[in-house]
């Protein structure tokens, strides 16, 4: 019978085309590490819900790369709520290039984190920051992303004034998040995650008088 890390990288293999993604085996193996790490650490810090490893490849590894064909080389990129490490981990372990920040305000999965970056063989270390986004200033970011933030609603249009002046915002969001984005933000472009109906990646540029509209 396969393992779950064996598993994990045949669904790799099998589905990576279907969300534009191109790996070879060494990111394959990389992303395969980083999973065995988390397997570790899951029963103690709660990084991520239960799933098999066929919906972790897909739902967190393969969601999370879709990223990729919208950073250009060198990006810097913050993470808003990091938690496990998506979706930036694995766009680091497959592009060495991003200079990425990753923010949350638990020591616990900073501490995970921590670990994750030693492995990640990346041009420029990650940087880690240990608190809620809205109590510090915004690191200098070409791109702020967020996959998982606790009261998403609410904390939205703090999250959109607080973003870098001419930074783009690269938002995962369902059905509700993305109407209420539209709505924050006017134009947006969409990006439909592959294999579900309700996932999408939000891509837009908060304006200067949009901003001034949370204020």
């Amino acid at each position: 019978m396969p393992t779950s890390i064996e598993r994990f990288r045949e669904a790799l293999h099998h589905n990576c085309t279907d969300f534009g993604v191109q790996l070879i085996d060494s990111d394959i193996e990389q992303l395969s590490d980083y999973y065995a790490l988390l397997l570790k650490w899951n029963p103690r810090l709660h990084l991520v819900a239960p799933c098999t490893p066929e919906e972790f490849a897909t739902r967190h590894i393969l969601e999370s790369l879709v990223l990729i064909q919208h950073l250009p080389s060198n990006a810097r990129v913050a993470d808003i709520g990091s938690g496990a490490g998506l979706p930036l981990i694995p766009c680091l372990l497959v592009r060495h290039d991003l200079r990425v920040t990753l923010i949350d305000s638990s020591q616990k999965k900073l501490t995970f984190l921590r670990e994750a970056l030693r492995h990640a063989n990346s041009a420029t270390p990650g940087r880690l920051i240990g608190a809620r986004f809205e109590n510090i200033p915004a690191p200098e970011a070409d791109f702020i992303t967020c996959r998982a933030l606790d009261r998403f609603p609410a904390m939205l249009p703090k999250l959109i004034d607080w973003a870098p002046v001419n930074s783009t915002l690269l938002i995962f969001a369902g059905t509700a998040l993305r109407r209420q984005l539209e709505t924050l933000l006017g134009v947006t472009k969409v990006d439909q995650i592959p294999k579900s109906a309700r996932r999408f990646l939000i891509i837009a540029k908060p304006s200067r008088s949009r901003r001034s509209s949370f204020l």
